[in-house]
């Protein structure tokens, strides 16, 4: 067998490996990137993205300026957000809204919704006491230099307008994000 032979072989049993497995996205707040990944294979990453004021964590109220960690889906998607694009996310899952009836921020019925959605795999309730509206977004009109020199969201995470863009091609209703 030629060379040039074993490498295009080699190179399609690579593509062929990864051809089944899904796309997902994982942010890493302590790195502040977001990478694009199929299977354990990184397609691409996008650094200096900003998280919430008062960095990652567990959500306790609205208004908290926390990102929420944890294993959630993309919900929706809105191109025409004042944000330039705003891909929501299933916060709060069941497993947040467990947390928080435990702790006393929710009551049965709110963990009830929310539940519910999960089990559905629909968007859960927005207006929980533990927050909601969390997504993936851009800057909009925002000052980029606010983006590149502090955490500034109040819970979500947030790209540049070109990085929105470019993520935008990846991602799908559905597709899960892992936020650590």
């Amino acid at each position: 067998m030629s060379r040039i032979y074993i490498l295009l072989l080699l190179s399609w049993i690579s593509s062929a490996a990864f051809a089944g497995e899904k796309i997902w996205l994982l942010a890493d707040t302590k790195a502040l990137s977001l990478s694009v990944n199929q299977g354990n294979k990184t397609l691409e990453v996008f650094d200096n993205i900003a998280i919430g004021k008062r960095g990652a964590g567990f959500k306790r109220r609205v208004g908290d300026e926390i990102t929420p960690l944890g294993e959630y889906r993309i919900g929706s998607i809105d191109t025409r957000s004042a944000f330039h694009v705003f891909m929501g996310i299933t916060y709060p899952s069941e497993k947040n809204a467990k947390q928080a009836l435990q702790q006393g921020l929710i009551n049965q019925n709110h963990y009830a919704a929310i539940a519910d959605a999960d089990d559905w795999g629909s968007t859960p309730p927005q207006n929980t006491p533990i927050g909601g509206r969390i997504g993936i977004h851009g800057l909009g009109r925002a000052d980029p230099k606010i983006h590149e020199s502090m955490n500034w969201t109040r819970g979500c995470i947030a790209l540049t307008n070109a990085q929105i863009d470019r993520l935008r091609h990846w991602v799908t209703a559905g597709m899960v994000i892992k936020i650590k």
